[in-house]
């Protein structure tokens, strides 16, 4: 039985997390949380403006330079970690809560979120770990090949950074940011996506709870253009970490180009999944739906362009089609939900568009592609396989961003890494085949910053994740995601007793004339 989706006092009302306390928006205007399973409105969420995020930078700022810096970037990382381990607790203690508040807020399946959340506070507990290790690295010497001087390399926090995150992993990409970037030393402030800021805001309840330092965190909810854009652009922001849109992605760049402020971005795309002829039916169409279907469709490393060999085509797609008939599609809320609704209006009217292109450019629609029957209400889509498909094709080319798989066949292995790497964006790629060398020769010519062997998105945050191409640049995640946050300073001292000596000392003896 369903748990109610509809009820909007089970959602808190919350304001502006900035310098540790809850501040209504200068502008007092909110914006109306919809539940995409109902379309009906359940909350709201306080609509951030520039003013702001002026307030939030400014906080920022002053946590930085508290105490001389001694009360949070210049303290040790072991100071930092019991924060984050005490975050990751809360985090588990309210686990049921806060999947069922992402679930409500963007679709996901309610065993989905859940996992999210055990994630999230796995994510918290990995930098934990890092930061205490930051400690034996912030003066690290280096050799070089002259005795007189002797040099070292430091490692500190940037700064403050504007971190702007997407609405397919509310809470979880958001923690892909706030996590490395507190482990440094940095204070940060959290644009999340106005269709999914509950969570996000419930994170600065747990920060107020565990007491994290004021300004260190900030969370300024809001529409892209009224608070995103004057974060990006702020002068006194010191890096933008931003995951969403190639497009929006574009346009930070250009923001923080006119500042000379490094970004990171992980951006869109549009992944293959390479199935050989070798492999088992079965076990290569499960992981084809979950490189497609999981967050109902609704990912940016999505394996959503499937190439599989000709000799085995027909045969897998049937095998597939009966798979993809058991999916459970319902309200998120449901046990065994496997596919609720996608997040918005919007995105449904966008994803609907995408099949109908592809319907009216010549494609078949081999199953799904519309609403689910049962389900009158909510931004649902039946899992859907498009084929005879050619390259010219939107659905080939551009980002769905739902649960929508295109597909293509190929004869030989050269001929599958040209399709596989005809496309603008290399995010993420996958093989499956029972030949591992052959999976060797595909990982190395696959053009992708990401690739998966006989699987599709598993996802450790001890790994780095980002791409190449227009799926953007810079690493979250792993060590490399806490290196997003850190500066690195050089520093050589003269050791010598000696004078350098290049010039003449004007206490030295004038040369004898000849």
């Amino acid at each position: 039985m369903a748990i109610s989706s509809s009820s909007s006092s089970s959602i808190p009302s919350r304001q502006l997390f900035i310098n540790g306390e809850w501040r209504q928006p200068l502008h007092k205007k909110r914006i109306p949380i919809v539940n995409p399973s109902t379309e009906q409105i359940i909350g709201d969420i306080p609509a951030g403006t520039a003013e702001d995020v002026e307030l939030a930078v400014d906080a920022a700022r002053k946590a930085l330079s508290r105490n001389k810096g001694k009360d949070w970037p210049k303290a040790t990382g072991a100071f930092r970690a019991k924060y984050m381990r005490a975050i990751a607790a809360k985090v588990l203690e309210r686990k049921s809560e806060l999947a069922r508040l992402e679930a409500l807020d963007c679709g996901k399946p309610l065993d989905e979120a859940s996992w999210d959340m055990d994630d999230v506070a796995g994510c918290f507990e990995y930098y934990a770990d890092l930061a205490e290790g930051l400690d034996a690295k912030k003066k690290v010497p280096v050799n070089i090949p002259m005795e007189t001087f002797k040099s070292h390399v430091r490692k500190e926090p940037i700064g403050v950074v504007g971190l702007i995150t997407p609405w397919n992993y509310p809470l979880l990409m958001a923690i892909w940011k706030v996590a490395p970037a507190l482990a440094a030393g940095c204070a940060a402030i959290l644009k999340p996506s106005e269709l999914t800021s509950i969570t996000c805001l419930e994170l600065g309840d747990i920060c107020r709870e565990v007491g994290l330092p004021p300004g260190v965190l900030n969370i300024v909810t809001g529409l892209g253009p009224e608070a995103g854009a004057p974060l990006a652009a702020h002068p006194h922001v010191d890096k933008i970490s931003f995951t969403g849109s190639t497009a929006t992605g574009s346009r930070i760049m250009t923001a923080a180009s006119q500042l000379v402020k490094p970004v990171t971005l992980e951006l869109g795309g549009k992944s293959p999944m390479v199935i050989f002829e070798d492999t088992d039916l079965d076990k290569a169409a499960e992981w084809t739906m979950f490189g497609c279907f999981w967050t109902n469709g609704q990912m940016c490393s999505a394996t959503s362009r499937l190439i599989v060999h000709e000799n085995i085509a027909e045969k897998f797609l049937q095998r597939l089609v009966s798979w993809v008939k058991k999916v459970k599609v319902s309200d998120p809320m449901e046990e065994g939900c496997r596919l609720g609704p996608v997040v918005s209006g919007g995105q449904y009217e966008k994803i609907m568009k995408f099949i109908s292109v592809a319907k009216s450019e010549g494609a078949t629609i081999l199953c799904g592609g519309r609403r689910p029957q049962h389900l009158k209400k909510g931004f649902f889509i039946e899992p859907t396989i498009i084929t005879n498909v050619n390259t010219s094709m939107q659905i080939w080319r551009e980002e769905v961003f739902g649960p929508v798989l295109c597909v293509k066949t190929f004869k030989t292995e050269e001929e599958a890494i040209e399709l596989a790497n005809d496309t603008e964006y290399g995010l993420a790629a996958a093989v499956i085949s029972d030949d591992l060398e052959r999976c060797e020769r595909m990982t190395q010519a696959f053009q992708a910053g990401i690739v998966w062997v006989n699987c599709s998105q598993p996802c450790f945050c001890q790994l780095p994740w980002g791409g190449i191409k227009r799926s953007g640049f810079g690493r979250d995640l792993g060590e490399w995601g806490l290196e997003n946050f850190l500066s690195v300073k050089q520093v050589t001292q003269y050791i010598s007793n000696d004078p350098w000596g290049w010039y003449e000392s004007p206490s030295s003896k004038p040369l004898s004339k000849l």
